[in-house]
């Protein structure tokens, strides 16, 4: 009996949204890549599954798998690779459990060693130049501003920042509430400047429409009314970086490595950081201490008796 791999990689990604809780960009993704595969297995020259071409998932064993990332190799890197097999080990591991087939035929392929490239991010005065530049009083400009200096106050992703509503900000407490990885919910501290940013774009929010916003509403939005997406928060911020003739690019993530790695310079306690940013293991966060060498030796040479 045929066992269409095409039928099970719906019914995987459903799960991964109904039982795991995963977004949709991370479950938007997991389709990409487990697509590509189907794609590649069945020879398809454009990368698309042709209609009616059915793949027994039986079929796929070890050596097209590792065929497959032999090929990948060409033109990817290897963390692109690396996720592509996770996302091809985690299908088969989902249709073991549900006795479709008896073996993990990923289990065995070996992922590719990835390097730990230290994080893109601005140096302080940089950061404070671009901040700085956001001017003008019109309604895009304050959202603008506000979402800015939001990302460098908190550190939250920005997909974190484009799922806030109102509601999310605690103007007493200083808080955000933010729903992270996993539908995990966390609380972030968020600084005087930004909530003030918030405060202005939401007054001037509320005379252009003309009502009362609730906090059910999303906090960011775009020209029509509706929440602002990731993607749309990353182009107002290439829009920025271009119109400021900044020299090093930086992106809505770089901003999120920006804040960690200014936290750890002036002293903050990794597990503090860690906890800031959401991260579930304590070797994530250890990346942003690699562009903090300097900051290390500075305090080294002061402290050691033996220098």
């Amino acid at each position: 009996m045929t066992i269409a791999m095409r039928g099970w990689i719906e019914t995987f990604v459903k799960a991964l949204s109904a039982e795991k809780g995963f977004s949709p960009n991370t479950c938007r993704a997991y389709r990409s890549d487990l697509e590509q595969f189907l794609a590649h297995f069945t020879g398809s020259e454009n990368g698309t599954v042709p209609d009616g071409k059915k793949v027994d998932v039986a079929d796929v064993d070890d050596t097209s798998i590792r065929t497959y990332l032999a090929f990948l190799y060409k033109n990817s890197q290897k963390t692109t690779i690396a996720r592509k097999l996770s996302a091809l080990r985690s299908f088969f591991r989902f249709l073991v459990k549900r006795g479709v087939i008896s073996t993990n035929p990923a289990k065995t392929v070996l992922t590719p060693k990835r390097g730990s490239p230290v994080p893109r991010y601005l140096p302080v005065d940089e950061m404070f130049r671009l901040l700085d530049g956001v001017t003008g009083e019109s309604l895009l400009a304050l959202r603008n501003r506000a979402i800015l200096e939001t990302l460098y106050s908190s550190g939250v992703r920005v997909a974190e920042l484009a799922g806030m509503d109102v509601g999310s900000v605690d103007f007493d407490s200083g808080f955000l509430r933010v729903i992270g990885k996993g539908n995990k919910e966390r609380l972030s501290p968020v600084g005087k400047k930004a909530q003030t940013c918030i405060q202005i774009y939401l007054d001037k929010r509320g005379e252009v429409i003309g009502s009362r916003i609730a906090d059910s509403d999303p906090l960011f939005i775009n020209n029509r009314g509706g929440r602002l997406s990731p993607r749309s928060i990353a182009r107002l911020l290439e829009d920025v970086v271009r119109q400021l003739g900044l020299l090093r690019p930086i992106s809505p993530h770089g901003f999120r490595h920006t804040f960690a790695t200014h936290m750890l310079d002036a002293g903050a306690d990794l597990r503090m950081v860690q906890e800031l940013l959401g991260h579930a293991s304590l070797s994530t966060t250890q990346r942003y201490t690699h562009v903090s060498i300097d900051r290390l030796m500075e305090v080294y040479d002061k402290a050691h008796p033996r220098r």
